[in-house]
């Protein structure tokens, strides 16, 4: 799983995932991608599910990029656990996500063979997204 080797604070605050993403929010590295289109969280074990079928999709030849990474801690008190006695344990790390971000690229594949395999991870993640290619930026395929 991923996950940060150490931080500063091990609890953090929620926060809030308002607005555009002001960086990220472009193809940098491969031909095919993946952009948010709502925000949102996606915890380390939706990226990890989506790695996976990245991976088994392109061991015919490609490659992939993922451009988040879950840096953010979440907690949660037990069940039947009254108020107070202060903050819960952390339970998992998420990355959270501004609509606009963009979230994996892939490379070295035929059109037809990136677009099915981007529409099996996207149906892995909490977001709305859309598919972006290097030719067509700015349209929705």
């Amino acid at each position: 799983m991923l996950m940060p080797k150490r931080v500063k604070y091990r609890k953090h605050q929620r926060g809030r995932t308002k607005g555009k993403a002001i960086r990220g929010g472009t193809l940098s590295f491969g031909d095919w991608g993946i952009q948010s289109l709502s925000p949102g969280w996606i915890t380390n074990r939706q990226i990890e599910a989506s790695r996976v079928t990245l991976v088994r999709a392109l061991r015919k030849g490609g490659k992939m990029w993922i451009r988040i990474f879950p840096d953010k801690p979440y907690t949660k008190k037990p069940a039947d656990t009254r108020m107070g006695k202060g903050k819960g344990e952390v339970e998992g790390w998420v990355a959270p996500i501004k609509s606009g971000r963009v979230l994996f690229e892939i490379a070295g594949l035929p059109e037809e063979e990136a677009l099915n395999i981007l529409r099996v991870v996207t149906n892995k993640l909490p977001v709305r997204t859309r598919i972006l290619s290097r030719e067509s930026i700015g349209t929705v395929l």
